[in-house]
């Protein structure tokens, strides 16, 4: 299994549980509460200070930074679409940063998605 098929089934359950965080607002925030288990960061993005943005604050609290193959493609795996009935995604919404992050019970315990 390569990285590209295990991505999506590791973003589909935080999806439906509402542990994912995306765009760079939420991702960052995310980060800086250490609630970030994983940080996925798409490979077109040409921005230099957006990808910083992301990397520093993994780089300091021990963040995984995997890459998606393209905006598109991440914003289809963390549920940033419409979809048909035959299965096929339609109107997906680019998403350069995607955040799991790990989700606390009410006991105080922690879990993570992954």
């Amino acid at each position: 299994m390569d990285i590209n098929t295990a991505l999506p089934l590791v973003i589909r359950k935080p999806k439906v549980h509402g542990g994912l965080a995306h765009g760079l607002h939420e991702a960052a925030k995310a980060i800086e509460q250490h609630n970030a288990h994983l940080c996925v960061l798409a490979d077109d993005c040409d921005q230099p200070d957006y990808v910083k943005l992301v990397k520093a604050p993994c780089a300091d609290q021990n963040v995984k930074v995997p890459s998606a193959p393209s905006a598109k493609t991440l914003g289809e795996w963390a549920g940033l679409c419409k979809d048909r009935f035959e299965g096929k995604a339609r109107k997906v919404v680019g998403c350069s940063c995607v955040v799991v992050k790990v989700w606390k019970h009410m006991d105080g315990s922690t879990f993570c998605f992954t």
